[in-house]
């Protein structure tokens, strides 16, 4: 049997762009999962939950926008 046909298999750029979206989707998801049982934990009040999420969360967002402005400004 020969190598497959194209299109029938996954490429490796395709598999790890794929990947990447998936692992740091997950990671963010679990990150956003820590602060929420950090406010759960602390009792914090609705006060202290936009702090956790607001402190905590701009690193998050900071990642987010950079990856957006690469992909826009294709640097």
């Amino acid at each position: 049997m020969g190598p497959p046909g194209p299109g029938a298999a996954m490429t490796i750029e395709t598999f790890e762009s794929l990947s990447l979206t998936l692992g740091i989707g997950g990671l963010i998801a679990y990150m956003l999962f820590i602060i929420y049982r950090l406010g759960v934990e602390s009792g914090a009040g609705r006060y202290g939950y936009v702090v956790l999420f607001g402190a905590l969360g701009l690193g998050l967002f900071g990642f987010i926008a950079k990856t957006i402005m690469v992909e826009l400004l294709h640097i």
